[in-house]
């Protein structure tokens, strides 16, 4: 199964990412974007691609770990931007503010822990962020570029993140579909059912 490590983001901030995302689309709308399904949004900490199910157990094992000895973050969704730039984005998406620098630190513990079981460590630095779009060519993108300076520093709302999600991803179609195979709580949050 396809498999990748997150830090969910609540309804509220998503429904308000949502429409960002939404403004964004009506100020490009020449540009050629797949728009993400705000359901799906999530901050990525490591994808991991295939996993074996039998190894499931281990992976679950090691990222429980490393949540139990992190605490809760308080991050905030907000300002827009494109990778590998704004003015000429393959990738759109709303930044992620607050304890990113902690939220790092959580990121490459979960690499290294996941490194010490065979999956190949992450090369380039961790940038928190929502991916709301994918640019599929450079048709239309000076609207797109446009939208994204104008709304750099808008706000989409805030959250306390206490746990690590370990997620099954299936390809469809009309996209990906998510499943959660594990919940970690970040340090003090008790507990968490699968």
């Amino acid at each position: 199964m396809r498999c990748f490590v997150a830090v969910d983001v609540p309804p509220g901030v998503r429904a308000k990412v949502a429409a960002l995302a939404g403004r964004l689309r009506q100020a490009g709308t020449r540009a050629d974007v797949r728009w993400s399904v705000v359901d799906t949004l999530h901050v990525t900490l490591k994808f991991l691609g295939e996993v074996a199910d039998a190894r499931v157990p281990e992976v679950a094992r090691a990222v429980g770990e490393v949540a139990a000895g992190h605490a809760p973050l308080a991050l905030e969704a907000g300002g827009t931007g494109g990778f590998p730039s704004a003015s000429r984005p393959r990738v759109v998406y709303v930044g992620i503010r607050g304890q990113v620098d902690a939220l790092a630190h959580l990121a490459a513990a979960v690499d290294g822990a996941l490194e010490a079981l065979g999956f190949p460590g992450e090369r380039r630095a961790f940038r928190a962020h929502l991916t709301v779009g994918r640019v599929r060519s450079p048709r239309g993108g000076e609207g797109l570029a446009a939208a994204l300076r104008a709304a750099a520093e808008e706000t989409a709302g805030t959250w306390t993140a206490d746990e690590v999600l370990l997620y099954r991803s299936r390809l469809h179609p009309k996209g990906a579909v998510h499943e959660v195979v594990g919940r970690f709580a970040l340090a003090g949050c008790g507990p968490r059912e699968p």
